[in-house]
């Protein structure tokens, strides 16, 4: 490593060459600073190692003990360190050895048709200042996600504006991969919005910057709905309904709709006879995921998907082989 340069300026151009590309890097961005700030301070002439990473990663300001959290903290570095070899081509790069693996991904709960049904209904029931309002705004937003498979964050960031009834379209804006998407909408869920808007404009006043799902109590009427109190109101209907959980998690989740939304499309695919891979692009596209690996998962993650994992491997299994002669 060039001694003139502190690792501190290193990072930031490492940053800021990410950002250019279109990565957030919000958490792992604090990280590399925090670890540059930790290097600038040894003041160390020597190649970076693993054991000076894993030095730092173990003073995190939660001074956790759980070496799961080591890891995570350790794995922000690793696309850094890359950058780094091309400065100084004895930097290590830490892996899973150190550690250990960190926790896979949780299956979640995948929604029954009715279970879907009953938590509209339940919604739509909910308590209000403001006849029909709240029940209105809840059962438009959760099955909004659940029809969309949008992300809880990108539904309450919806601005009026961002929904085009006439040409059916909602506009998605720098979500959390720093990314802009166009989603398409059903017909039935067109009508639902139109609805929801209708009985929402008569109680406020809409300019370009009105949020499309808005508060309903005080002087949160007319705002942007808080994600908090997004969350309490369905756990109180989860209670209420009695769910029994299927998923991994404490227990069935918000985001488990955009879940559910990805496996009934496959479902829907391989009932319908279609070449699922080359629908998954199209798939991962739409649900804004940033890779198309993270949309694939679903077939080995998700048990209701397994069949669609075995049957296609199974095709696979059956092709002639071919020999090189």
């Amino acid at each position: 490593m060039n001694a003139h340069i502190l690792m501190q300026t290193h990072a930031e151009n490492y940053l800021n060459e990410r950002r250019r590309l279109g990565y957030g890097l919000c958490a792992a961005g604090y990280s590399i600073l925090s670890f540059a700030r930790y290097m600038d301070a040894l003041d160390s002439q020597e190649p970076l190692t693993v054991e000076i990473m894993a030095d730092w990663a173990q003073q995190d300001q939660g001074n956790s003990d759980k070496p799961s959290t080591w890891a995570r903290r350790l794995k922000k570095l690793r696309s850094f360190c890359r950058y780094l070899q091309q400065f100084e081509p004895r930097t290590e790069v830490p892996d899973d050895s150190i550690f250990g693996r960190i926790g896979q991904r949780l299956a979640p709960h995948i929604y029954s048709e009715q279970e879907i049904i009953d938590l509209l209904a339940a919604a739509h029931n909910l308590a209000s200042f403001i006849p029909g309002l709240r029940g209105a705004t809840y059962e438009t937003l959760f099955g909004l996600i659940a029809s969309t498979g949008l992300r809880v964050s990108e539904a309450l960031h919806l601005l009026d504006t961002d929904v085009d009834l006439k040409v059916g379209m909602l506009t998605i804006r720098q979500t959390k991969f720093a990314k802009s998407r166009h989603v398409p909408m059903h017909p039935s869920t067109l009508e639902a919005l139109r609805q929801y808007r209708s009985k929402r404009n008569l109680h406020i006043e809409v300019s370009d910057g009105t949020p499309f799902f808005i508060g309903t109590r005080g002087r949160r009427l007319g705002h942007a709905l808080g994600s908090s109190n997004v969350h309490l109101v369905f756990n109180g209907i989860r209670g209420q309904l009695g769910w029994v959980n299927r998923g991994a998690h404490n227990g069935p989740r918000i985001h488990d709709l955009r879940h559910t939304f990805v496996v009934r499309r496959v479902l829907l695919w391989q009932a319908q006879g279609l070449d699922v891979d080359q629908q998954m692009l199209a798939l991962s596209t739409y649900v804004g995921h940033a890779m198309v690996t993270n949309t694939y998962w679903y077939l080995t993650g998700i048990p209701q998907l397994m069949a669609v994992a075995a049957e296609r491997f199974e095709c696979f299994t059956h092709m002639p082989e071919v020999y090189d002669e």
